[in-house]
């Protein structure tokens, strides 16, 4: 029976086929009825935008930050006070202890001088302008696995040893003290120096003549602590904090810091030399920075009706009100394509000797989400939010399509009088990370705040020239 079904169908399909006449002209309308044409449309709103204090800024950054300065902008006063721990190798070892020449007139073993350096490569502000810094003892390491904001500090937490080792300096990032012939060193990393050779009381009542004595016999004593970073962190060294107390003119980009033990070795030839050993900072252990600044000058600027400020560290974010009400009145039914927001830069009228840098990435994350889109570590998904350069060329920032985020507020419009964020996103500048893979495509892999100095005014608010929001539509007819 099926059979004779299927082979009178196909003697019907050739009579259906023979009746057709043999032009094609009509065969696009013949399967798309009129019902069934594509309509695009677009549409153009303004787009209100505001200046909101940062809060809650995860310091998550890959770098530190110490010193402080007067921003010429907004004359708003920036100090930066630098956290670090330091790690230690899983195969660490000091020479054999008969091998170190080094010693007291008890004949034990010690270390002839010591000190932690500092290393930078940039810095904002003036190289030759004095800074002078407290570096403080850490009693215990911050706590692992907790997230820890810009406003953390130490002190006031109680992660400073009482009595513990305490260092003054003060400094200038030019540092006249280095000798020219080590700055002019291929391999030579500007940095702050602190010399720790004064004598040094561990916890336990013991006195060595520095720190590093202290170090070092506590190595011979159980080589294990150093050899896992835990370890060392909880029983020999928490880490140090330096803590900003006068001078203004300059913040220096923290890279690495390095505590380093210089001893006299004996080789196995015979000769005695000079020699180090040292202990790093790096991505496996803490660095934090503690901002300060005036929050009532912070507010001052928030309240600016002209424009709306993006400022780092811990400083100000702008708040955007997407016109979703707007953007969705006789276009209930249609689907929103795409939407594009330009951001344009007020140019800095203030004359200044040096410039604060103007942020070169920037994040549109929906005002909900903002918190823990940082503690969670997220990255964009340019669904919710979204990634744009500063392009010199334009003087803007340029978000091509955010429609995934107008979508979103589009369907949960019917809950939008009891959230006070719907609509919102908030604009962030950010530090990116990125890697090629192997098809040489560049993949973000990490974002975080910028705690950076950082600073732009944004065309907005009151101001005549408003932000624009352009939308494009489409629907098919009759539907």
């Amino acid at each position: 029976m099926k059979t004779k079904i299927f082979a009178l169908g196909a003697v019907l399909m050739g009579l259906f086929l023979t009746s057709c006449d043999d032009t094609t002209e009509m065969i696009g309308g013949s399967l798309i009825g009129s019902s069934d044409e594509l309509n695009v449309s677009a549409d153009t709103f303004d787009v209100q935008s505001n200046t909101i204090l940062a809060k809650d800024i995860v310091t998550r950054a890959s770098k530190g930050y110490l010193g402080s300065m007067l921003d010429p902008e907004t004359g708003l006063v920036v100090t930066g006070n630098y956290l670090t721990q330091f790690h230690v190798l899983n195969k660490y070892e000091m020479p054999s202890i008969s091998s170190v020449k080094s010693r007291d007139a008890n004949d034990n073993v010690i270390v002839d001088s010591c000190e932690v350096r500092l290393f930078y490569r940039n810095f904002d502000g003036d190289s030759l302008a004095q800074i002078k810094v407290n570096m403080l003892e850490m009693d215990k390491p911050v706590k692992e696995g907790t997230t820890y904001y810009s406003d953390f500090n130490p002190e006031t937490e109680g992660y400073i040893r009482t009595n513990g080792l305490s260092a003054n300096r003060t400094y200038t990032l030019s540092d006249q003290t280095e000798a020219d012939s080590v700055k002019k060193k291929s391999d030579y990393t500007p940095n702050i120096v602190f010399k720790l050779n004064d004598p040094y009381t561990d916890k336990a009542g013991n006195v060595y003549n520095n720190f590093g004595t202290y170090l070092m016999r506590k190595y011979y004593e159980n080589p294990t602590t150093f050899r896992n970073t835990y370890n060392f962190l909880h029983n020999i060294c928490p880490g140090f904090y330096f803590k900003v107390i006068g001078g203004l003119g300059s913040i220096a980009q923290i890279q690495t810091a390095q505590i380093t033990l210089y001893f006299q070795h004996q080789t196995d030839k015979g000769e005695i030399k000079t020699v180090t050993t040292s202990f790093a900072s790096t991505e496996e252990v803490l660095q934090m920075t503690n901002f300060n600044m005036d929050s009532n000058q912070l507010q001052q600027l928030a309240n600016s009706n002209d424009y709306t400020y993006l400022k780092t560290p811990a400083g100000l974010f702008t708040e955007l009100s997407l016109p979703i009400n707007k953007v969705l009145n006789g276009h209930t039914n249609d689907s929103i394509n795409s939407a594009k927001i330009e951001l344009f830069r007020v140019n800095n009228s203030v004359q200044s000797s040096y410039s604060i840098d103007i942020p070169q990435n920037i994040v549109m994350v929906a005002a909900d989400s903002l918190e823990s889109f940082f503690a969670k570590n997220k990255i964009i998904d340019n669904k919710t939010s979204f990634l744009a350069q500063y392009n010199s060329s334009t003087n803007s920032y340029m978000f091509n399509n955010i429609s995934g985020i107008v979508n979103l507020y589009a369907k949960s419009r019917t809950t939008a009088s009891g959230n006070p964020n719907w609509g919102k996103v908030v604009l962030v500048p950010v530090e990116v990370g990125t890697r090629t893979n192997e098809d040489k495509q560049v993949i973000i892999t990490k974002i975080s705040h910028l705690m950076g100095l950082s600073s732009v005014k944004l065309v907005g608010k009151n101001n005549s020239q408003k932000i624009k929001m352009s939308v494009i539509y489409s629907k098919f007819n009759g539907r």
